[in-house]
């Protein structure tokens, strides 16, 4: 994993949804692509926040009108992004002293372009680490 680099695990496109839209409305988008973010741009693309399943606890527990509030009053701003041309173990340490689970990732000119999540890196691994067949003398060498 110390040569792979981001751009090679991240999903794209990436959801976004802006600070004003209203969080029934992210919600829907995260339902409807079956993702677990959405990341919170500006009118250039820049991100300025992000919105998890996990901020979904809080909008519920606070009551049922929450779905009518702007994302702006849950999305978490202490942001934490990537390049593409990052390597995969630097962000995924980052990622577990952080206790984050989605990293988005841009780019200088475009904004964002990915998002690289603690599911992305269990994927790459369970392929990389796959078991091979059993042997000639079946499982576990018996």
């Amino acid at each position: 994993m110390d040569d792979v680099l981001v751009g090679s695990l991240m999903s794209a496109p990436v959801r976004t949804v802006t600070a004003d839209e209203r969080v029934r409305t992210a919600a829907e988008t995260m339902i409807g692509h079956g993702i677990s973010s959405v990341v919170v741009v500006d009118g250039d693309n820049q991100p300025e926040g992000i919105l998890t399943s996990t901020d979904y606890v809080q909008i519920a527990a606070d009551d049922a009108a929450a779905g009518e509030t702007a994302v702006r009053a849950y999305m978490t701003t202490d942001l934490i992004t990537t390049t593409a041309n990052e390597r995969v173990a630097d962000v995924a340490q980052t990622m577990m002293s952080r206790g984050v689970h989605h990293v988005p990732v841009v780019d200088d000119s475009t904004g964002v372009v990915g998002m690289i999540t603690t599911k992305d890196f269990a994927a790459y691994l369970s392929e990389a680490r796959a078991p091979s067949a059993p042997g000639p003398a079946g499982r576990n060498g018996e």
